[in-house]
């Protein structure tokens, strides 16, 4: 009994400290909003004195990394005006110290150029008295440099927060598919509409749709609410980025492995599939307030893909290895990795094949050029003389046989025989040498023909292979979040 009563004490002592801490949170990142917001006033007025202390006092109450950035803008844009190279001074400061707070900040190139670039200035304006100086009067500011010129106007962030009580939980960005995104708190930069996710072992999960406005402090707070009669399952495959189906195929993916998240205790049905390996099943008792883990093992072959482009493939078949892939073009597919035949068919044109090797987690691009079946008009004219010829062959045979039957009629009849002089012997030789020239001229065309018929005429299709490893993946930093896209040719 008295263990019972010191541990009701011990969790009001605890309740009590970290309801002041959460109101200092609260209060700090208040702080920050109105320093923030009262410096994007200033900004826009071209007070950048007032910004840049505004963004200061801002990161004072919450150490975003983007507030340094901004007083970084504010006195590059001072400067800009007034050629100080105090304040290009004080912007190359907060420029490098906001990429000691973010050493992943996706612009990292272009702030490390902004700072050389401004260096270079300061330099310059230190080596160079303004006009006037010398008097003592007073002198319009100096040009900046084409290179400053050239870096352009500097324009001040906003700043995206997600925050959860309790903290430390997952942060998904639009669909679960995509995998985690971060983890609370975060911070960093995002821009348009989308729908966040907050989720934590045991508490209820949060969705709501925001839309990011760059020039904007927004904070996205998350109260989850503790669940302890939810079980919680872990789902990894020895092949990451597998399809997770649960209870309901026709639903879709609920994402990709590896995956955490709450569910309801019980029964459910387990599917984890990707291209070219074997669909896994299992059936498991999920438990209340108790951890599930659910190992797929994929049996198969990694896969790439096949993307077959071309003008008026719209029109064509593709196969592959003697499979139709897809009845008409364009065609991404999924092949296993290997070589594989591919043959592109459209009627009227030259058909194309060619043995293309497939490697895992690419994508080969075959553009294709198909050319024209050329015309057979000289073969079916060489047929008709052909044609012509042996019937022209024909004629000519008869009118031989026929002097030469004239001829034998009289003689069989007892007629003594005919003068050698008879003008039907001189015609019967002519008509029969004209015969056998003119079926000798039938054969040649007859052959000439054949060889049209089957020769190989014009330009022959074409096709330009392309491959491409292409991996997009989740990317946080301190400041930023997002999609990074690998590319390799």
């Amino acid at each position: 009994m008295q263990s019972r009563v010191l541990f009701v004490v011990w969790m009001a002592i605890c309740a009590l400290a970290i309801r002041p801490a959460h109101a200092q949170s609260a209060d700090a990142l208040k702080k920050a909003q109105s320093a923030f917001d009262q410096a994007q006033v200033n900004y826009l007025a071209g007070k950048y004195d007032e910004a840049a202390q505004g963004f200061m006092d801002a990161y004072a109450a919450r150490a975003f990394p983007q507030f340094l950035y901004n007083v970084g803008a504010s006195f590059h844009m001072k400067g800009k005006q007034t050629s100080d190279p105090d304040a290009y001074q004080k912007a190359v400061d907060a420029y490098r110290k906001y990429l000691t707070e973010d050493p992943q900040a996706t612009d990292k190139a272009k702030v490390e150029k902004a700072i050389g670039v401004l260096e270079a200035e300061i330099t310059q304006l230190k080596a160079t008295p303004a006009p006037g100086a010398t008097t003592g009067s007073a002198a319009p500011p100096v040009a900046p440099s084409q290179a400053v010129e050239q870096l352009g106007d500097v324009k001040v962030r906003g700043i995206f927060v997600i925050e959860s009580d309790p903290s430390n939980a997952t942060i998904y960005l639009d669909d679960k598919r995509k995998g985690p995104f971060a983890t609370t708190p975060w911070s960093g930069t995002l821009e348009g509409d989308h729908k966040v996710i907050v989720e934590k072992r045991g508490y209820t999960v949060i969705e709501k749709a925001v839309s990011a406005d760059p020039t904007k402090l927004f904070v996205l707070s998350a109260s989850m609410s503790q669940q302890s009669f939810l079980g919680w399952v872990e789902i990894s495959s020895n092949v990451p980025g597998a399809d997770i189906f649960i209870d309901d195929k026709s639903v879709g993916a609920v994402g990709r492995t590896p995956l955490s998240q709450n569910i309801k205790p019980g029964k459910h049905t387990f599917w984890i599939s990707t291209d070219g390996y074997d669909e896994y099943k299992q059936e498991i008792d999920v438990i209340a307030n108790e951890v599930t883990p659910i190992k797929a093992t994929l049996k198969g072959s990694p896969v790439g893909k096949l993307n077959v482009t071309g003008l008026g493939i719209e029109d064509a078949t593709i196969t592959a290895d003697g499979q139709v892939l897809c009845e008409r073009g364009p065609c991404l597919k999924s092949l296993q990795q290997g070589e594989h035949t591919v043959s592109v068919t459209r009627p009227g044109f030259k058909p194309y094949a060619r043995r293309i090797t497939i490697q895992a987690k690419t994508e080969t691009q075959l553009r294709i050029t198909l050319s024209p079946t050329p015309s057979r008009s000289d073969a079916i004219v060489a047929y008709i003389l052909a044609g012509g010829f042996a019937g022209g062959g024909i004629f000519l045979g008869l009118q031989a046989n026929k002097y030469r039957d004239d001829l034998k009629k009289e003689i069989a009849a007892g007629n003594p025989p005919p003068d050698s002089n008879d003008p039907r012997f001189s015609k019967g030789k002519i008509f029969a040498i004209a015969a056998d020239a003119t079926f000798v001229v039938a054969g040649i065309t007859a052959l000439t023909a054949v060889y049209y018929t089957f020769r190989e005429k014009g330009a022959p299709s074409t096709g330009l292979i392309d491959v491409r490893a292409l991996a997009l993946r989740p990317e946080i930093g301190p400041g930023y979040a997002g999609l990074g896209m690998g590319v390799s040719w």
